[in-house]
């Protein structure tokens, strides 16, 4: 039987994969949401002593990725006339494909990098695999509320990585990841908002009338 951790990673990548296959917001934020929690859960399964430091990691992450910044998206798409990721600049079928080449291209080269004092061999190429399909959602698609969880699955992968080294990370330098991420995505969700009162949309690539 595989330990916790290294199913959560593998649950981890399959969120990934949700948000690149669906194409209503309502659903890309859920997925969002249960990726947060899966990340909540990891540094408790990765550091059994469960020290305060992982405790009130784990605890802020669920705060933040799994709740606050979810339900802020929420609020932003509950006035928009399209729910939906209209043709995003690369199909969904396409996307997954791309997001498959992804994970393959961070199985391959994760054990070529010299990182000590991994907890799991999962850690790396899952890490890297999420901030390539961050990525690709990020430059993907064309509503704002779909690119704003394309930069949290990114960070999600960042977030990820750290947890390799997080004896070594100082404890407000986690807070401070947190709190980055939660000021990005306010600005971004505000952003959102007045798009969408002007717009009566959630394109971004509205933001073309604006030129002079």
């Amino acid at each position: 039987m595989r330990p916790v951790h290294e199913l959560l990673l593998m649950l981890v990548v399959l969120t990934d994969f949700w948000v690149l296959g669906t194409g209503r917001l309502s659903s890309t934020i859920r997925a969002a949401a249960c990726q947060g929690a899966l990340l909540a859960m990891l540094p408790l399964a990765l550091y059994r002593d469960a020290s305060p430091h992982m405790l009130a990691l784990a605890a802020g992450t669920l705060l933040v990725k799994a709740f606050w910044l979810p339900r802020l998206l929420t609020r932003a798409i509950r006035e928009a006339t399209d729910r939906r990721e209209v043709e995003p600049l690369l199909g969904f079928n396409m996307s997954l494909v791309l997001g498959a080449v992804a994970v393959a291209v961070a199985f391959s080269i994760s054990p070529g990098l010299p990182i000590p004092g991994l907890r799991s061999d999962l850690l790396v190429p899952v890490a890297l695999s999420t901030v390539m399909i961050g990525l690709i959602v990020l430059t993907t698609r064309r509503k704002a509320v779909t690119q704003v969880v394309g930069y949290l699955v990114l960070e999600n992968g960042i977030y990820v990585f750290g947890l390799s080294q997080a004896e070594r990370v100082p404890f407000l330098v986690d807070v401070g990841v947190l709190l980055d991420v939660f000021a990005g995505v306010f600005v971004m969700g505000i952003v959102v908002f007045h798009m969408n009162r002007a717009f009566d949309s959630l394109d971004t690539s509205n933001f073309a009338e604006l030129e002079e």
